[in-house]
Formats: structure tokens, sequence, C-alpha cells
């Protein structure tokens, strides 16, 4: 299969390396773009010489020319073989852009005379009345003021029907055509760019073999010729869309087949589970408990959430998984973790669906949603209270020291964020979602992982690069340290904006704040208000340290959230340069952020 592509890919090549080039326009009556132009973002660099890059107008397909300094022009009509080219403002006004115009490094220069001139500023009460006076720039007269352009070898004379104007500014070297709305504008470039080919009426472009900037003339492609090569990729197009269906009908087929030995393996999972609970319900049994699927609570990439009851007085949310993906190892993970343990800060599991290639999980109903909620609205924290906030984030570490210490294997969670804390009736935090958990024995110490698990912002280092330290129940204090200051600041850690005008981490500009004995500057009614936010600032910044070993257990966590905030011992800055153990060179937090900003694979 992988020749057949390399072949394919061959001959569309084949047909269509001379083509890549050929000239082409933004629309019907628009110029002609061939070399030494060429067309921004739809042409290979090759096809123009560097700085000559049009691009097309996506509301009027006009064709445009940047110059420097974001100076943009109409382009109107291409002389190639004079090498001139036509321009216009796109806005009918190029005397405003003229301020922002310098072509003394650019490869284009005005074909007329240039000059310098002054701009002033006139009351439209008393206009300049001379007839060999300065010129007046109409489009840029208006709103009781006229603005007229004086030669500025003349200007410092100061004529007297300027006395009561202001000078704006300086334009240099243009040619007087550029204040005349009506007059043709034109630029032109060196002669040594095609300047030979064109006027013997031949085309030109780089050397195919030449590893410099060399150029070669050539005659336009022929009719014949292009037929050809028409009919070559036409032909080529058909062997595509051929290869394509068959691989189409292959890919359908495969997809069936893993389908079926998922549906076996999970078949095999529930055979071996069956004498535990939560009990399994068939898919009519779904829709009933949904009453056809009626209150959609929730949806994201997993799949879709439900309200439902079981009865009159047991309410429950149902996840339906989306089954256009593999999901075998998610629902497994979720009914097998969650399935053998019992916690007060663990969402329950009541029962699942294994029905065909349906699959949902029932898990009890939290009516107040996520942390995530309260989190970032300042007025819903209001709402809950810090006294509330420390007792979810002491709900949610003993949660976690449950996972960590509390079962017969150490079940590492890797998704802890506001999100996926979801709280009761009582305001209690129960941690959910556990698709992407991993179990392993107490007794390990490194956890393997083929790539990276987690959400961007929560995920730590280790999870990304090993450079920085091995994967294990660390992680995941990680994870809960960034859910604490998100707490603390009511903002995602991942943002770098604060109060829109400081650029700066968000973690980072609270460290500096408690570093420099600075006040939290966070809506707080009393003082003692004031202890709870710096002590679960200080508890957060603990577990975000860089290296995994600098990181406190849940256990000591607990301690220290449970302690007297004034004994709390400020952590390092985590947010300086380290070097990792086994790694040269230096890194830091941010670079490292920006990293997993564009990381993809993070299921």
């Amino acid at each position: 299969m992988s020749i057949f592509f390399f072949v394919l890919f061959f001959l569309l090549h084949l047909s269509t390396a001379q083509d890549d080039c050929t000239p082409t326009t933004c629309s019907k009556h628009g110029p002609t773009i061939r070399f030494p132009f060429r067309l921004k973002d739809s042409q290979p660099p090759h096809c123009g010489y560097p700085g000559f890059d049009l691009s097309c107008s996506p509301t009027t397909s006009a064709t445009l020319l940047n110059l420097p300094n974001s100076v943009q022009v109409l382009v109107t009509n291409i002389d190639y073989k004079s090498q001139l080219i036509h321009i216009k403002d796109p806005n009918s006004c190029l005397p405003q852009q003229l301020q922002n115009l310098n072509l003394s490094a650019s490869l284009f220069h005005f074909a007329h005379s240039e000059y310098d001139f002054s701009l002033f500023s006139c009351p439209s009460t008393r206009p300049v009345e001379s007839f060999e006076g300065p010129t007046r720039a109409a489009c840029l007269s208006g709103d009781g003021h006229e603005v007229y352009v004086e030669s500025s070898a003349m200007s410092i004379y100061f004529p007297p029907q300027l006395i009561s104007c202001r000078k704006m500014y300086n334009v240099w070297s243009v040619p007087n055509e550029v204040f005349d709305q009506t007059a043709d504008l034109q630029l032109t470039w060196p002669q040594r760019v095609c300047g030979k080919c064109e006027a013997q009426g031949m085309f030109c472009g780089f050397m195919s073999n030449s590893t410099s900037d060399e150029f070669e003339c050539f005659n336009p492609p022929k009719k014949a010729e292009l037929k050809r090569r028409l009919v070559i990729a036409s032909v080529t197009l058909g062997s595509f869309w051929l290869l394509a269906i068959l691989i189409a009908t292959y890919c359908f087929h495969r997809r069936k087949e893993i389908k079926r030995e998922d549906h076996l393996k999970i078949e095999k999972f529930l055979e071996d589970y069956k004498a535990l609970k939560p009990a399994r319900y068939s898919y009519a049994d779904i829709k009933k408990i949904t009453n056809q699927f009626k209150d959609k609570v929730g949806q994201g990439g997993y799949g879709t959430v439900y309200r439902g009851q079981l009865s009159n007085d047991v309410h429950v949310a149902v996840k339906i998984l989306n089954n256009t993906k593999g999901n075998g190892e998610e629902f497994i993970n979720e009914v097998g973790i969650i399935g053998t343990i019992h916690h007060v800060n663990v969402v329950r599991l009541v029962g699942y669906c294994a029905d065909g290639f349906r699959r949902a999980l029932i898990y009890e109903f939290l009516p107040n949603d996520s942390l995530e909620k309260f989190a970032i609205s300042d007025h819903d924290k209001h709402l809950l209270g810090w006294k509330k906030l420390l007792e979810i984030a002491m709900g949610i570490a003993k949660g976690i020291e449950y996972l960590h210490q509390g079962c017969d294997q150490q079940i590492l969670h890797f998704d802890i964020k506001p999100h996926n804390i979801l709280l009761d009736e009582n305001l209690n935090p129960k941690i959910t979602d556990f698709g992407l958990a991993k179990l392993c024995s107490k007794e390990q110490s490194v956890v393997s992982m083929t790539t990276a698990r987690g959400t961007i912002g929560y995920i730590a280092p280790e999870v990304f690069s090993r450079n920085f330290g091995n994967v294990s129940y660390k992680s995941d204090i990680y994870s809960f340290g960034m859910l604490l200051l998100e707490m603390v600041g009511g903002k995602k850690n991942f943002d770098v904006m604060v109060n829109n005008t400081n650029q700066i981490y968000f973690p980072e500009w609270i460290y500096n704040r408690l570093d420099s004995g600075e006040e939290l500057r966070i809506r707080i009614q009393d003082e003692g208000d004031a202890k709870i936010a710096k002590k679960l600032a200080i508890v957060g910044l603990w577990c975000i340290q860089w290296y995994p070993v600098d990181r406190p257990s849940m256990h000591v966590v607990i301690q220290m959230l449970e302690g007297d905030g004034d004994t709390l011992i400020k952590p390092p800055n985590p947010f300086v340069s380290a070097n990792p153990p086994r790694v040269t060179g230096q890194a830091s937090r941010r670079p490292l952020n920006k990293k997993l900003e564009t990381l993809v694979d993070c299921e």
C-alpha cells in the first residue's frame, strides 16, 4: 500500500511539476500573475522573486500588493515588458497611507519623479485660494478642516495661505501624482529581474538546477503541451479517486472489525465483572431511564450526558459514550475503577450499559454542576464563601489520597481539574471522569506511559517530558495544585493575562505577590477569608513544584490544609530557571507551558 501511494504521489508530481507556477489571476479582469510575481498562499516560493508576493482580496477578488510598513495598494495592471506595475489605493485615498510609506529598502520605486512634501491641516472657514498655492488633499479633508500639501522645500517659507494652519507630518520621496485621485500611479522594479527575457517576448524563472538566484528564459507553454498535461492530470485524478474508494471500503470493514474486537474485549471484561456491582442495563432500559434522552445536561468529546430517573426519588446522570471513537479502554477504565471503589469524595457509578456497540455509564446525579462554575466566577465564589472553598479543597484532597493509598491498587487519575469535580446538594466535592486513569501497584514508584495524557494547563511537566522526572502519583499532586490556584484566583492557570494589562503567568503572579509580602488583591470580606486564600495559594504553589520529588504527598497536603496557615513555610520559587538532574542546559516554567499549548495528543 505504501508503494502504491509513492507511485501515485510521483505521477501527481510529474503531471503538475511544471504547472504549480502556471500564470493565474485573482478575477476575470484582474492582471495576470506570473514570475517574478507569485500568488501568496497559493503558489510555492520558487514561483516568484522574494518580496514580489501578491494576494487576492477575500471580499472583492482584487489583486493586492503589500509594501513596507503595512502599506497595501490595489494592482490594476502589470506591464512585464516595461516592468511597470499600476497601482491605486484600495480605499481611494493613498495619501492616508503615505505617512508610513518608505520604499528606500524596497525592490519597488515610483516611476515618476519623487519629492518631499509637508501636509497641513487648515480650518475649513479659511480655504487656500491662491491658484499657485498648496495642493488640496481632498480625501483627507472634512469634519471642519481642509488638508493641503506643499513641497517641503517651500514649506520652510510658510506661505501666507498656511498662516492659520497646523503642520501634520512630512511625506518623503513620492511623486506629485499621489495626491491626485484620478492619476495613474506606477511602480517600477529592477531591470535585472527578468527584463531581458520579457523584452524578447519570453517568460523567465529560477533555474531549476541552480543553488543561487539565477534566471533562465523560456517560451510560454503551448496549447498542445497544456492539453497533454491536462490529460495526465485527469487520468491521475481518476486513479486517485479509485484508490480513495478502495481505501474507504477497506477502512469501513477494518473499522467494523475493530469495533467487533472492542465489543468482545468489553464482553470478556464484563463476564469477569458480573459478580460485582454496579448493575448492567440494556439500551432499552437507558432510553426509559432518560425518558427518550429528553433532558441533556452536558456534551463533550467523550459523548453526551442526560439526566434520568431510576425511581421516583433516585436521579442519575447517564453518559452515552461516543461510538464514533474507539472508547473501549475508557469504558473499561470507568467501570473497572469507579465500580469497585466507594468514597464520599468520589462519584458513585450506579450502573452501565454495554448493548452491542452502544455503551453508557450511569452515575449518581449531582445537582450543583462542577467546581469550574464556581472557581472562575467571582460572584459564584462569593456565594460559596472562602470557608466552603477550603472544605471543598479538603474533600478533593481526601478523595485523591483515597485513590493513591486507600485502594488495593494505586489509582492515578491524570485529569484532575475543576470540570471533573462535581458538587452534590450539600456542595460536597466528588471526583469524576476516570477515562484517562491508570492502575498500578502501590510499590510501583514509576508509571510507564507511551503518550502524554490530561488537559492543557493541568499536565505535570514529567507527563509531557521524562526529562523532568518520572511519572507517578506526584503528577496528580501537580494538577491538584493548579486547581487550588484556580480556586484562589478565579481564572484559568494557563491564561497569561492578569487584569488584561500585565503579561505574566498567573501562578507566578501569585508567587511574586506572596514573595514580596503584598496582598493577593482578591475580593475578600474579612481577615479570616484572607488567611484561607493565602493558605490555599501556598499549598497550591507547593504542589506545582518543578520536580516531582519536591512536591508533597497528598497526606502532607491534607495536613497543610487542616493546619494553621500562619505556620506554613513559603515554597521555593517554581518559576525560576532550573537545571533538570539528567539534562544539560536550562528550562523555565513558561516555555514548557507554551510547548504544552501546542500539544495535540492529550488523550
